[in-house]
């Protein structure tokens, strides 16, 4: 776990699809956003690599684990290396550790997908980030997502004495 607390998302929930494809149907990223995003997944988060998703629509890009780790969790456990995908409209998909799921959904920043499973299909869709602020926020849960998909736990912060 890695996520603490996020800021509530402001405004009403978007509209979602119920079924597959699930995707965002209101709200979207404003495209300098997205593609900001993708840029900083693409650039910042080692022993990955960018490429087409395995588990989503043709026009979703995603990041796949350049060597998967013991311990860690991706999207869909057959596939291996996926662990999170971007959409179109900005909102992703991905892995996180059940506590961080816990903070995202109390927090109105994503909702499960459809076909969620813990064991068999770990996807929580984070909705799309619509300005800069907005953003930096979803950026610290796609890094929750890299560590847990890796298998690294953030290093706690020394006791105080």
């Amino acid at each position: 776990m890695s996520l603490t607390s996020l800021s509530p998302r402001a405004g009403d929930r978007p509209r979602t699809g119920s079924f597959i494809p699930h995707l965002q149907l209101s709200q979207v990223s404003p495209p300098a956003v997205r593609e900001a995003l993708q840029r900083w997944m693409a650039t910042t988060l080692d022993g990955t690599r960018p490429g087409r998703s395995g588990i989503s629509v043709p026009d979703s890009w995603a990041l796949h684990l350049t060597v998967p780790a013991a311990g860690g969790a991706v999207l869909m456990p057959p596939l291996g290396t996926e662990f999170v995908h971007l959409h179109a409209d900005g909102s992703l998909h991905l892995a996180l550790h059940p506590d961080d799921q816990a903070v995202v959904l109390d927090a109105g920043w994503g909702e499960r997908h459809p076909l969620y499973h813990p064991r068999r299909a770990n996807a929580l869709m984070v909705y799309a980030p619509r300005d800069e602020d907005e953003l930096a926020l979803v950026q610290q849960v796609v890094t929750a997502s890299h560590q847990y998909a890796t298998g690294r736990v953030p290093e706690a912060a020394p006791a105080a004495r």
